[in-house]
């Protein structure tokens, strides 16, 4: 079964291999972005959200000790969000942009190699069509060279030889984009998580500096 699918792709040229390139390009990204996902699991949403309700109780040391070490992107921030607030060298408005910075660092490596799929969803039907209509060429240059003794065999086989790269590109793009679609998803919801953390933080710092009293409002992460 493999052999015959080989040999039935084969008919279609280099486009066809390019198109399985990128289909190979495509599987090795997604299997990557989805392990780092993957590691992004629910545990850390709660370890999250303990550790800012230690700090709202006035528990710094309780809940940097909760996140130090952690190897989570979102923990990860609310460590440094932590360490930077008991350093107190940075006024409201320079620590907000201070972990912003940082925050944005993380989020663009949540987002790495997307971009990847994206250019793939969007060559792959292209790159389908320019096979089809070279095909084209191909099935009509040969209709011409038959002159009066033309084939009709020859000639619809040689139409369903170029349709083959459309429907492969197609085949490539169309769960290529979805994949993309629901990675993007993925980093916008994290992206919100961790600004969540982040505000919710700064928010009850500058209630303390300002006196006050916030120590016991929780707030219930996304």
């Amino acid at each position: 079964m493999l052999e015959a699918l080989l040999k039935t792709l084969s008919f279609g040229g280099p486009v066809i291999w390019v198109l399985l390139l990128f289909s190979i390009i495509a599987l090795t990204v997604s299997l990557l972005k989805a392990f780092q996902f993957w590691s992004l699991r629910e545990k850390q949403k709660a370890i999250a959200e303990q550790a800012v309700n230690y700090f709202a109780d006035a528990e710094p040391v309780n809940a940097l000790a909760l996140v130090k070490g952690s190897s989570a992107p979102r923990l990860q921030l609310i460590e440094q969000a932590l360490q930077l607030i008991a350093t107190d060298n940075l006024d409201a408005e320079a620590l907000y942009k201070e972990l912003m910075r940082r925050a944005r660092q993380v989020v663009s490596g949540l987002a790495s190699y997307l971009r990847v799929l994206e250019v793939i969803a969007t060559l792959a039907p292209l790159l389908g069509l320019l096979g089809t209509v070279l095909g084209m060429i191909e099935a009509f240059q040969a209709m011409e060279a038959a002159g009066s003794e033309v084939n009709p065999a020859v000639l619809s086989g040689g139409i369903w030889v170029a349709l083959l790269t459309t429907a492969v590109g197609l085949a490539v793009a169309i769960p290529v984009s979805m994949i993309h679609s629901w990675f993007e998803r993925r980093v916008e919801f994290q992206a919100g998580l961790i600004q969540n953390d982040l505000e919710h933080l700064l928010s009850l710092h500058t209630a303390k500096n300002a006196g006050q009293p916030s120590a016991k409002t929780r707030l219930k992460l996304a």
